[in-house]
């Protein structure tokens, strides 16, 4: 016998060839070898080559030789499971996917079983799919057809009918659903051993473990067949997905254009943009936030964006205290030497939850008027007073804030420590009295939500994201026009179009706040010259 190259038991050779002098042959290889032979056919996909002393009746192996084969298939089964998983992508189209999710709610489909991989037989079926619940059951024809099943109860092998009284069958019709709902709730689902989903009596896929269909129009489900399968019952596919429920909402809740001719309209927007006031070049965002959450990091990204490349300027990472322990003023370029742009990001120290540690809420004060100047050492046990070195006496409204973002990390707002948020209460209501606009960025929707983590434009589409927008704004006092969700660049060496859209477009909200903390001014002005 020939062995294959690839086969991933040509190693075993060694274990098992040559008979042992002690212990006598054990039968269990003889009696095995066929079941292990078609246990790698489904894992591979592919023929493999058993090592010829499991069929040779003159050079039987010892037990002790079995156990080591047994444990080197056990191990080499588990890299292949792992391997098939990532190959096992769903045969229902997103389309399909859609329809059978909109009978059902706001869910999803997470496939659990395809036959072609895990192979046609019920037990196959009920290794992967037993007291899951509750399950899409697909079977798929040689004609074009898709049809199958939906119940809410969780599959056994108990061989009894279950209630269900949601339970439909269906079929495709191009991208139209057709549905027929269970017409003897008692007789729903029946839970067979050596068969795969058996609905009633009316439709069994996989029956007897085979890669064929059973129908019974009439007993407990009424169907045309012709139309549920075109009367051919020949299987070749057959899937299971569990329905889970989705935080995806049907449409999102704000429109955004993830196009790259949105992202050169707001890069140019951001460059040509000028201040209402002309004492003012650049205005003054100040960014606030516990530690962690991604101020320094924000900078970056922005920065990145308009670098056309990854860049980390900005001292950023991950720690349990504060990276940041200067005050800095960052002014972003458009490009490598290009001018800089009209805004400049204003970076502190993280908040702490305890006190004495991290930015010290004295020091706001003088940061807001624009006392503190660049590369400031924070002392959290002092703060700030007016003989520090470059400490400005009499700031100018170019010096000072004209608007503040709390940078709040997505995953942990629902867990915000009681001390933290009182220091960030206290914040807001010293910046409210000074009179300066406020937002909230929410960094990291990707690490709290998976819908964004698989396609960060689902991030207004994540009804979890919009329900954690709403806590930080209910938590920090500002409305949910004031919350914008952000993803930096952490761990990514280029840049993606869609991450840059939702930065330019929180820098634009910034830049519209700095308008309306302007106009705030220009109105106070005025109020105050009709009064003298």
């Amino acid at each position: 016998m020939t062995h294959r190259r690839d086969c991933p038991l040509i190693r075993l050779n060694v274990l098992v060839c040559a008979p042992c002098p002690v212990r006598a042959p054990d039968a269990r290889v003889t009696n095995s070898a066929g079941v292990w032979h078609n246990t790698w056919n489904n894992y591979l996909g592919t023929p493999v080559c058993i090592p010829p002393c499991v069929y040779s009746k003159d050079r039987d192996p010892c037990s002790h030789s079995l156990v080591r084969l047994e444990q080197e298939i056990q191990s080499l089964s588990l890299l292949c499971s792992n391997k098939q998983e990532s190959k096992m992508n769903p045969r229902l189209t997103q389309s399909q996917q859609r329809t059978i999710c909109a009978q059902l709610g706001r869910v999803k489909l997470k496939l659990l079983y395809k036959a072609s991989i895990h192979g046609f037989t019920g037990a196959a079926f009920h290794q992967r799919c037993d007291n899951r619940s509750p399950t899409v059951s697909v079977g798929y024809n040689n004609s074009g057809f898709v049809f199958g099943g939906y119940t809410k109860q969780p599959f056994s092998q108990s061989g009894q009918y279950m209630n269900d009284d949601q339970a439909f069958l269906f079929t495709f019709n191009a991208e139209n659903l057709i549905k027929y709902p269970v017409a003897s709730t008692a007789h729903a689902v029946r839970m067979m051993a050596h068969n795969g989903p058996y609905f009633g009596e009316a439709l069994v896929l996989l029956n007897g473990s085979q890669a064929v269909a059973h129908t019974n129009p009439g007993k407990y489900y009424n169907f045309p067949a012709a139309e549920m399968h075109g009367n051919d019952l020949n299987l070749t596919e057959c899937e299971v997905y569990q329905v889970e429920e989705s935080t995806e909402l049907e449409r999102p809740w704000r429109t955004v254009t993830w196009e790259s001719k949105k992202r050169t309209e707001l890069t140019e927007s951001i460059k040509s943009y000028k201040p209402t006031v002309s004492s003012v070049t650049q205005p003054r965002v100040l960014l606030i936030g516990p530690v962690g959450a991604g101020k320094s990091s924000f900078f970056n990204s922005v920065n990145s964006v308009f670098r056309g490349h990854v860049t980390s300027q900005a001292i950023s990472g991950s720690s349990s205290t504060s990276l940041t322990t200067q005050f800095r003023t960052y002014s972003v370029k458009a490009g490598r030497e290009g001018k800089p742009l009209p805004i400049i990001l204003c970076d502190t120290m993280g908040l702490e939850e305890t006190k004495g540690a991290g930015l010290d809420i004295d020091d706001l004060g003088s940061i807001l008027k624009g006392h503190l100047p660049d590369c400031y050492q924070f002392n959290p046990s002092a703060p700030l007073h007016p003989e520090a070195h470059g400490y400005r006496t009499s700031p100018g409204l170019k010096d000072k804030i004209h608007c503040v973002a709390y940078v709040i990390d997505a995953s942990k707002v629902s867990i915000m420590p009681t001390g933290l948020e009182e220091k960030l209460d206290a914040i807001r209501r010293k910046v409210n009295l000074i009179g300066i606009p406020q937002l909230v960025l929410l960094t990291k929707v990707d690490e709290a939500c998976p819908l964004v983590k698989e396609d960060v434009r689902n991030v207004y589409k994540s009804g979890y994201i919009k329900d954690v927008m709403q806590e930080v704004g209910s938590r920090l006092g500002v409305p949910l026009s004031c919350v914008v969700p952000v993803k930096n660049y952490s761990e990514e060496l280029e840049l993606d179009m869609n991450c840059d859209i939702l930065l330019l477009s929180a820098v634009i909200q910034m830049l519209r706040f700095v308008d309306n903390y302007f106009d705030e001014l220009s109105d106070r002005m005025s109020n105050m010259q009709t009064k003298d």
